[in-house]
């Protein structure tokens, strides 16, 4: 597709010159005579660069300038003037104009700003995109009690420099909730450095997170700064830390307590300012009594404690996650759109997740893939998922019971349940199964109240 490049002056002998250089080199090209004419035309055409010219009759260029750039900061602005001067060019660049070219126009000096100018606005869209993909992956969705709360947490906390300490099971969202945390901090425009605490080797834990000079061991070839330097006035996110070693530990609380520290190999004390959030998926309390975890370390990271809830604690936020899930896999396979039924969405509510929402994630992606049609159906769910924890539970239930006659009811409305999930509600296929009529079924599961279950 062509590039649209608006001219913007008042001689058309300019604009003729201008029209058949930049045609000739594939662009698409829009003129007006005044600033005026041009800010009523951006909005219907929407360039992807104005040529501007300075000294115009009515609304000069610098004034267009101004106005654009109010109106459309990203669009970007190459100035012209038969009557530069550097006072003039240092102007139109501080307020906003890309590049400024003297007439008479030089046709090599021309398609240079044009492509460059072109580029930067080309790369200011893709970094912008990024950042907004960026802020959407690690974006704490959900709109239960629990994870509201965990929001209003985050909201109170993020503006302070307050430590913070993260906590849940593996899978709930513990490094949304860091990246959350500093994006709403006064340090977002420095970035989050985040160091995996069981991924790092016990020997090379100073290197890793201090850095290292020169020369330092064998094959340190170059100074190398550490996860603390490249943190430095941003934040640090300590994930796993509870599967830190001992000696790490040791290690990393001083830096936590000084907040300075030295590169292996080094003799100068580097001092830096940081923010620290680490996670566990571990009971710290019960590894200190278990002599895995530092006490000292613990209560110097446990000022601000914060604990995901798991998926189990917040299932009426599945439909939201699975929805959020399924657009995002569309957008980045370039596969049609699915939505799920009702029913499907009432079987993963009644599941455990022990793998939270990163197994809810990798099985919406596998339906997504795997599954033709474009509403996900209840039948569609494979094992376990499919499987209430209800059914596993009820057994045990039995056993309670003193009478045998309430007892032999309850295993029979189990296992009515349990064959009927097997064979996703479908009647004729049950009773084959278990033997029976299809009208002794029928009366059974609505004796039994098990209606919801059963696929006309």
């Amino acid at each position: 597709m062509a590039r649209t490049v608006m001219v913007v002056d008042d001689e058309s002998s300019i604009i003729e010159s201008l029209e058949g250089i930049l045609s000739d080199e594939g662009f698409e090209i829009v003129s007006v005579d005044s600033g005026t004419s041009a800010l009523e035309k951006i909005g219907e055409v929407m360039p992807d660069l104005v040529l501007l010219d300075i000294w115009m009759p009515g609304m000069d260029g610098i004034d267009t300038l101004v106005e654009i750039k109010k109106i459309y900061p990203n669009l970007q602005v190459v100035m012209m003037s038969g009557h530069g001067s550097i006072e003039t060019a240092v102007k139109a660049t501080k307020l906003g104009a890309y590049d400024f070219i003297e007439k008479p126009l030089s046709l090599e000096k021309l398609l240079l700003s044009v492509n460059n100018a072109l580029d930067y606005y080309r790369l200011e869209e893709e970094i912008g995109l990024l950042r907004e993909k960026e802020e959407n992956r690690y974006n704490l969705s959900g709109h239960s009690k629990a994870i509201s709360e965990i929001k209003e947490q985050i909201r109170v906390v993020a503006p302070t420099n307050a430590w913070v300490l993260i906590s849940g099971e593996n899978g709930t969202g513990k490094e949304i909730v860091a990246h959350s945390i500093h994006r709403l901090s006064r340090r977002s425009h420095k970035p989050i450095v985040e160091v995996n605490c069981a991924a790092i080797p016990e020997d090379l834990i100073e290197s890793e997170l201090f850095g290292h000079e020169k020369g330092a061991f064998t094959g340190a070839s170059t100074m190398r700064k550490g996860k603390f330097d490249l943190a430095h006035e941003g934040t640090i996110f300590l994930d796993e830390i509870g599967d830190m070693s001992l000696k790490a530990q040791s290690k990393t609380l001083r830096i936590l307590e000084e907040q300075k520290f030295e590169r292996v190999g080094g003799s100068r004390t580097i001092e830096v300012d940081v923010r620290v959030l680490a996670a566990t998926n571990k009971d710290l309390e019960a590894e200190i009594q278990k002599g895995n975890f530092r006490e000292d370390l613990y209560f110097r990271l446990n000022v601000i404690p914060i604990r995901v809830p798991s998926l189990r604690e917040r299932v009426e936020d599945i439909h939201e996650l699975v929805d959020e899930f399924l657009k995002e896999f569309s957008l980045s396979t370039n596969m049609e759109s699915k939505t799920i039924s009702e029913k499907g969405i009432h079987i993963l509510q009644k599941y455990n997740w022990p793998g939270n929402v990163r197994e809810l994630k990798n099985l919406v992606e596998r339906l997504t893939i795997m599954i033709p049609h474009k509403v996900i159906r209840a039948s569609d769910i494979p094992p376990p998922f499919n499987r209430s924890p209800d059914i596993r539970k009820g057994f045990e239930s039995i056993l309670a019971h003193k009478s045998l006659k309430k007892a032999r009811g309850e295993f029979e409305r189990i296992y009515i349940e349990g064959k009927l999930r097997e064979f996703n509600g479908n009647i004729s296929q049950t009773a084959e199964a278990m033997g029976v009529e299809r009208s002794n079924l029928h009366k059974k599961i609505k004796a039994y109240g098990l209606d919801g279950f059963r696929n006309q």
